[in-house]
């Protein structure tokens, strides 16, 4: 037997290693078993040039047991084993690595690849066992060694008898402490669903002992040939749908999926998933975007929110490349222009899908839209709209054409060639919209009003500004042809509208006529880019602060209700500051605005009704 110390800092190291690389416990089997893959990847290299060598991916199994007497945890392979230099030199150096200098020696390309880089992923066992013993063989020795360690203090290597190549390593599981159980890696389901979550798509078996009655059975946990490495045409609807359910992406079906392959100045796998339906915590704080990734089928994070824009985080599904550089404790990539890339091409992806189903599926895309199209929505508002030219195309608005969704290109290739803007009305209903007395008016000029019923949707024409040299503009607007600026009414009563705009200064800009109100003696629109429903948008946010459109009254001439007005005017003038403060809030009412002050306006009422 002879004593060794660890090489470099190995104290300091090891414990930085431990308590600061690895934020979760669980990851050190991920790494024992890619270092298991990685041995056997190397019999695999070996057996293409010697002829003495037969290779059987299936029977190069690896094997994990437990053994709850003594608190062991074994994981074996069939590699091509260490011999005793190679254990000092990869065990007993930290963050030596052999199968990065493998890699390196052999600039292997035909798919076998080497998964170890920084050889740290095997001392991530100390985080769990006080002892490890490994006992290996390599294929070109008659003799075995042992390698034992209880962590920093160094190691010891031993000569021992063992017939199989290849190599075990044995944990000697750490005492349960109030904060950890270390049992849980002696419970044979608990062992599965690491080995499903971390590494189902190895390419060897990994062959479990599991409790059945009272004896035990081996069971191979992992799935092996990755769905996303076969060819898309061998690949049925049924298959895609099982991936996506057995995955947890959601307990729907998809609406769509995508098969992504790619071979270039970056290679990379990828199932993407379009879900039917809207994860109930979609619009919390708790929602978390993201695909899984993996590298070389080893799942390296669950939730890689960089691979998608937030526009299309309500896509699910997982990107495996050979290609992407980790840190070193491949829990999270480096920020470099490889992954840049993959999200670039994943985002056109996505989009090509959707522009694809929009085109050919228009009522799935109506369905997805319906689901996610808020989102899309707020991915085309915010950041200045700087991504107008990926969704500007994607987004739908109900329309009075036909009552059904329509595209902004859809209503612009309708217009008329006269017609100088995209009129869209705003209101909490498609029946609330068409109430409007600007509808009646817009409906009867022929017309295309957009009905926006959502918060977001007048803001993104602030941000579009126009679409194909069309601006937008809201029949509401004060600048909207119903208002009859030059109406014999506005000029006759001149006085009247003066006086009523002087009695509510600080409350409107304008006071006119508008013979166009039909049954409705009364209304407020608004001037500026500050509509009346932004306005309400606005200030129903805690940081709204107080914003107020410029708004207009407009009083209809052929009601009722003029008359009186004018008969007031002219018999008693002093007197009609209470008709213009409740045809002001009267105005409010209608607009969905809150009476500003009910106690002035309920004695006004009071006053008139006397």
């Amino acid at each position: 037997m002879s004593q060794h110390e660890f090489k470099a800092e190995s104290k300091r190291l090891l414990d930085m290693m431990i308590h600061s690389i690895y934020s979760n416990k669980e990851i050190f089997l991920r790494e024992l078993i890619s270092n298991a893959s990685d041995a056997t990847d190397k019999m695999y290299y070996r057996s293409l040039t010697d002829q003495t060598l037969t290779f059987d991916a299936t029977a190069y199994a690896i094997t994990i047991d437990t053994d709850k007497g003594t608190r062991t945890l074994t994981i074996s392979d069939a590699g091509i084993g260490m011999s005793e230099s190679e254990l000092q030199e990869n065990l007993g150096t930290i963050a030596k690595s052999g199968s990065l200098a493998f890699k390196n020696e052999t600039q292997a390309t035909d798919g076998y690849d080497i998964i170890g880089q920084f050889g740290v992923g095997f001392y991530a066992a100390f985080m769990v066992a006080d002892r490890i013993r490994v006992v290996s063989r390599h294929v070109d020795s008659m003799q075995a060694y042992a390698w034992e360690s209880t962590g920093a203090d160094g190691y010891t290597i031993t000569p021992v008898d063992e017939a199989n190549i290849g190599t075990t390593i044995t944990l000697h599981l750490k005492e349960n402490t109030e904060e950890e159980n270390y049992d849980e890696y002696l419970d044979a389901n608990r062992l599965q669903a690491i080995i499903k979550k971390y590494s189902d798509f190895i390419r060897y078996p990994i062959r479990l002992m599991m409790p059945k009655g009272e004896q035990e059975e081996i069971t191979t946990v992992n799935s092996m040939v990755p769905l996303w490495r076969k060819n898309p045409k061998e690949v049925s609807e049924a298959e895609y749908t099982n991936f996506y359910q057995e995955k947890h992406y959601g307990f729907d079906k998809p609406l769509k999926h995508m098969h992504v392959q790619v071979d270039g100045t970056i290679s990379y796998n990828a199932l993407l998933y379009i879900p039917e339906t809207m994860p109930f915590d979609y619009y919390s704080k708790e929602y978390e975007k993201g695909l899984e990734l993996y590298v070389n089928g080893v799942l390296i994070k669950e939730k890689a929110g960089e691979l998608l824009p937030d526009y299309f985080s309500f896509v699910k599904g997982m990107v495996d490349s050979q290609d992407l550089s980790l840190n070193i404790s491949r829990e999270i990539l480096q920020q470099d222009r490889q992954l840049q890339l993959i999200a670039k091409n994943i985002k056109n992806k996505i989009k090509s899908q959707l522009q694809k189903m929009l085109k050919n599926d228009r009522e799935t895309y109506t369905k997805f839209f319906e689901t996610f199209g808020r989102q899309l929505k707020f991915g085309l508002y915010n950041d200045f709209g700087m991504h107008r030219d990926d969704l500007q195309d994607l987004i739908l608005f109900r329309s009075s054409h036909e009552g059904t969704y329509v595209t902004l290109a859809e209503y612009v290739e309708r217009m008329e060639a006269e017609q100088p803007h995209i009129y869209y009305a705003t209101g909490e209903s498609v029946a609330r919209i068409e109430q409007l007395p600007q509808f009646a008016y817009a409906k009867e000029k022929g017309y295309e009003v957009l009905y926006f019923t959502e918060e977001i949707d007048e803001f993104i024409t602030k941000v579009l500004m126009q679409y194909n040299e069309k601006s937008f503009q809201s029949i509401m607007s004060a600048d909207f042809q119903v208002a009859d600026e030059g109406s014999e009414e506005n000029e006759a009563h001149k006085d009247l509208f003066a006086q009523l705009g002087t009695l509510l200064t600080g409350k409107v800009s304008l006071v006119r006529a508008n013979s166009h109100l039909q049954n409705h003696p009364v209304w407020l629109t608004a001037k500026g880019d500050v509509s009346l429903e932004m306005e309400k948008t606005l200030n129903a946010m805690p940081d709204g602060g107080n914003v107020q459109a410029e708004k207009v009254l407009e009083l209809n001439p052929n009601h009722p209700l003029f008359a009186t007005l004018v008969a007031k005017f002219n018999e008693q003038p002093d007197l009609l500051a209470p008709y213009a403060n409740v045809l002001y809030n009267q105005a409010r009412l209608l607009e969905g605005l809150s009476i500003e002050d009910p106690i002035q306006f309920a004695n006004d009422v009071a006053m008139l009704i006397k």
